[in-house]
């Protein structure tokens, strides 16, 4: 923590302290960095504010006046405590401060210990990625048990019990019917602390304008008034808990059922308290963090430390430094990417003039499909031109089978390189085939590379720096077709287009034989993504990863008849005319067949010697080429699409 920490002036019990329960002291505290001091009493954070202005005037032996106490309270930066973590709520219009708060907790903990919340505001997203740190965003839970566990931790306190749910982003604390109807328990003099406590703050507002309580789900004629009038800690027992059976009876009749009792392992009501626990226009979803990401891919990714140009020297995020000083740590060695850091060396070298770099890594593909052998990293880079407003976006793809992956196969060095350079020409020469016969893939791809120390099972060869190809893309801005909202399919206009689109991506698609090595067809799962115009309509389908195709260049495409039915078939409880849909799927999906077809019959020479400088072994790319070929001249298109309609259940 370093000899610096002394500078720092405490008010309060530090970061995480816990009491003799075991329970944390305080949820949140408040820093003013430029006084380099925090405090963390319990309660809320007025009243940590408002200890911070009594102690500056006991040291300057007078109060502050008015005009000092607002200039203090402007310098001070609210936190938000989870467990080991520290979540800085910026104020948007002032960013500098938040960026100083940040530099003060540096001093007191590590930086990958310290987030930011109000991420979707655009100042505080501009700001966050000019220094290259979207991996400091705070993650916000995916899967039903994180989410859970998230409102689990989000109990939180005034001065009686933890019968409160905090939202960290806005400050205000919801009480549910339920925990409310657990007080009745409580001895009277409890009870009645309670009740002032919810009186009290259920009609004070934070500095960010919410109530410090609210009451969830519950009507809005029913809230503080029905508990004003009254003195709770007054007032004799049975007076009192008469008035809180009534309290409670009122509230319960002003909350739908299914809120009345606290369910996290119950979808609907753990929907309701998450939706109240992000915010309303807050961070309710963090997708939105890298503008235009489609929903389901920002989901999966996890951001790693960048970096950013001062007076044109770049600097990387001082998190690696830590990681030169723990170099086995492994939440630590998991945060430094080391092929981040050489993505971005790459990406200097190409611009040149950038402002900031971040990369992600894509945890985990948006397909349902069994994974696949080989190597499977994915990262996304954004990336910002000095002279240039708009941000750039990017696709790495580490190829599946390199030099790591043949050497961990028992081959030779030489061997292993020679042959991971092979499968890089197989690799482009199969995208070529794809674009040959009719599929929408990207228009531009970069074969790039960066040297990684191999740390396989081969001892001869470790610490030994390996080339590892990627491929590098321009992001496609839309949403994966088989994640098409349903109130999307629900638009007759956009049901019809997503159909014929679909069905001229499924042409290509089975004409090239995509399958997976178990021969299970690839199509309409996380690869297809729909582009919309800027009316918000379907204009096109992009296939992202041509993975699996030309893996069946045997079997007759009749074959695949069924499960080319299936895009249909799953879509028809949420189509508003599903013979409508099911007629343009199969049109959509013939006229390109045909055309096709007849492309290559027309120009058979062209296509049939666009591969002849490849080695022709079975199973080469160039024999592969031939065979589907082949199978495309002899296939009747329109049968099988009469195959494929018997198939679909309208």
């Amino acid at each position: 923590m370093g000899d610096t920490i002394t500078a720092v002036r405490w008010i309060g019990e530090p970061f995480f302290a816990r009491n003799a329960e075991g329970k944390p002291i305080s949820r949140i505290a408040t820093v003013f960095p430029r006084r380099g001091v925090v405090v963390t009493i319990p309660g809320i954070h007025a009243w940590q504010r408002e200890a911070w202005i009594q102690k500056l005037g006991q040291e300057r032996g007078r109060p502050l006046t008015p005009e000092e106490e607002r200039a203090e309270l402007a310098q001070s930066v609210d936190l938000i405590l989870e467990p080991d973590l520290v979540l800085i709520r910026p104020h948007p219009e002032d960013m500098p401060l938040a960026f100083e708060a940040d530099d003060l907790l540096q001093k007191l903990m590590s930086k990958r210990q310290i987030r930011f919340l109000h991420v979707l505001d655009e100042r505080v997203q501009a700001a966050i990625k000019a220094r290259g740190e979207l991996w400091r965003i705070s993650p916000l839970p995916q899967t039903g048990e994180e989410m859970q566990r998230m409102i689990r931790e989000s109990r939180e306190r005034i001065a009686g019990d933890a019968i409160y749910y905090f939202n960290r982003i806005t400050g205000a604390r919801y009480l549910t019917f339920f925990e409310f109807s657990r007080l009745e328990a409580l001895p009277a003099p409890a009870l009645a602390q309670h009740l002032a406590e919810i009186q009290e703050y259920s009609k004070r507002r934070n500095r960010l304008g919410e109530f410090e309580v609210c009451f969830l789900g519950a009507d809005p004629a029913w809230g503080p008034a029905a508990f004003a009038g009254f003195d709770f800690l007054r007032a004799d027992e049975n007076a009192l808990r008469e008035r809180y059976r009534e309290l409670k009876q009122r509230f319960e009749a002003a909350v739908p059922p299914e809120l009345r009792r606290d369910q996290p392992e119950d979808p609907a009501w753990r929907t309701q308290m998450m939706k109240r626990l992000l915010g309303g226009k807050g961070e309710h979803l963090t997708e939105a963090v890298l503008q235009g990401l489609s929903p389901e891919f920002y989901l999966q990714i996890h951001w790693l430390p960048g970096g950013r140009f001062e007076e044109g020297e770049f600097i990387f995020d001082t998190v690696y430094d830590e990681f030169e000083d723990a170099p086995g740590d492994p939440e630590l060695a998991d945060l430094c990417d080391p092929k981040a850091r050489r993505f971005i060396f790459n990406f200097i070298r190409e611009f040149g003039d950038l402002e900031y770099v971040n990369v992600g890594r894509v945890e985990s593909s948006l397909s349902l499909r069994a994974k696949m052998p080989g190597r499977r990293a994915v990262y996304i880079a954004e990336l910002k031109l000095r002279m240039d407003e708009r941000r750039v976006a990017r696709i790495l793809r580490i190829q599946k089978w390199g030099i790591h992956e043949h050497l961990e196969a028992g081959k030779g060095l030489l061997q292993a390189m020679l042959e991971a350079e092979e499968y890089t020409e197989y690799i482009l020469d199969r995208r070529l085939g794809c674009r040959q016969l009719g599929m929408n893939l990207s228009t531009r791809i970069v074969q790039r590379k960066i040297f990684e120390r191999y740390q396989g099972k081969r001892t001869e060869y470790l610490g030994c720096q390996i080339g590892s190809t990627y491929f590098e893309r321009e992001y496609i801005f839309g949403v994966a077709s088989d994640k098409v909202p349903r109130s999307r399919l629900e638009q007759p206009e956009y049901a019809v287009g997503l159909a014929r689109l679909l069905g001229r991506a499924a042409a290509p698609n089975i004409i090239v034989g995509r399958t997976t090595l178990e021969k299970v067809v690839i199509f309409d799962d996380g690869d297809e993504v729909v582009v919309e115009d800027e009316n918000g309509w379907p204009k096109a389908i992009v296939v992202s990863d041509h993975t699996g195709t030309f893996v069946d260049f045997n079997s007759p495409l009749e074959h695949f008849a069924e499960a080319y039915a299936r895009p249909v078939n799953e879509r028809l409880p949420h189509l508003p005319n599903p013979a409508l849909f099911a007629r343009t799927y199969i049109a959509g999906f013939a006229e390109q067949f045909l055309r096709v077809q007849g492309d290559y019959r027309r120009r058979r020479r062209a296509f049939d010697t666009l591969f002849q400088h490849e080695k022709q072994d079975p199973g080469s790319f160039a024999f592969r080429w031939l065979r589907v070929l082949s199978r495309l001249d002899q296939t009747d298109g329109r049968r099988l699409a009469d195959r494929i309609q018997a198939f679909i259940k309208v």
